[in-house]
């Protein structure tokens, strides 16, 4: 079925906005009889900016309210951050399209301008995620972790006006609104292992919708698709979220995909990490396999901590 207009639902934070519009603008170019018009969406984990998000449900926050509108058809299309996506999604709903992926690592931003060996012993770094925790701490024992959430302008303000010596960010948010300048440093992926997805977009939709289908799949791209794959495949086995230290990076080169993946305690006193090459072709077996070796060389015991299952 031809349509004239379609709906794009976003998250209102700038980071969002500015991504739906890239988005938008690409859709355009694909189909500029079309009119695609941008809905800003507040989602529950935009509400709420003052406890960390573990204690209020995890990732699931950022896109509930989106999904409900994409579910009720009052948007057609919603353009996520892949790293706020639970791997369950609701029935009547996929992911239809994931464009390329930017820089996955994180970035620190520092008060002075100071590299990460750099930092003065006890530097109070802010950040809202565990992951990132666990690894700083078990880098550097030092390290005093705060809480930091809030848009992309709220952390870096709270940085200039020096209550924190250095934050860390996702390197792809501050590229996209072109705000590399204030990346002091990318950490190293031996540092610090990315979120499941970081740098990926995700576009969902409703299954049963072809003309949407038909329009993002000219949109898709085959290698950031395989990648995220096999993250959130390890992800899901996990059974993961916000409130766990879980970390997964994949690389694609020809045929060849490797993944690395972590799960450590919150303290960053232990972390397990293992390394698993495969066809790309697997790409959700490859996560599930890594997923299940971390659990059985000690990753199930800090899970069960974790959770409160011990």
């Amino acid at each position: 079925m031809t349509r004239s207009t379609l709906i794009l639902g976003t998250r209102g934070s700038k980071l969002a906005v500015h991504q739906s519009q890239w988005v938008q603008a690409r859709l355009q170019e694909l189909a500029p009889e079309l009119t695609i018009s941008l809905k800003r969406i507040q989602t529950s984990g935009d509400k709420i900016v003052d406890v960390p998000l573990a204690k209020i449900g995890g990732k699931g926050l950022f896109v509930k309210e989106i999904e409900d509108a994409l579910l009720s058809k009052d948007i057609d299309l919603a353009v996520h951050s892949m790293k706020d996506v639970p791997t369950a999604l609701p029935q009547g709903l996929e992911i239809v399209c994931v464009p390329p992926r930017e820089d996955p690592r994180d970035a620190l931003i520092t008060h002075d301008g100071c590299r990460l060996d750099q930092l003065k012993p006890g530097a109070k770094i802010g950040t809202s995620s565990l992951r990132r925790q666990a690894q700083l701490l078990h880098y550097r024992p030092d390290f005093i972790i705060e809480m930091l959430r809030g848009n992309l302008d709220t952390r870096l303000r709270k940085l200039r006006e020096g209550r924190f010596d250095a934050i860390v960010l996702a390197a792809a948010g501050l590229r996209r609104l072109a705000w590399e300048t204030e990346i002091t440093e990318c950490l190293p992926v031996h540092v610090s292992l990315p979120a499941i997805a970081q740098g990926a977009l995700g576009i969902e939709a409703r299954s049963d919708d072809s003309f949407v289908h038909e329009l993002l799949g000219r949109f898709e791209h085959p290698p950031t698709r395989i990648t995220v794959t096999a993250e959130r495949a390890l992800l899901h086995r996990l059974e993961g979220g916000c409130q766990v230290p879980i970390a997964a990076h994949a690389v694609l080169e020809g045929e060849v995909l490797t993944l690395d993946g972590l799960v450590a305690s919150v303290d960053g006193r232990r972390i397990i990490r293992h390394q698993i090459k495969g066809v790309s072709t697997e790409a959700s077996q490859l996560g599930t396999k890594l997923a299940e070796h971390l659990l059985a060389a000690g990753g199930d015991v800090i899970l069960k901590e974790i959770y409160g299952r011990a």
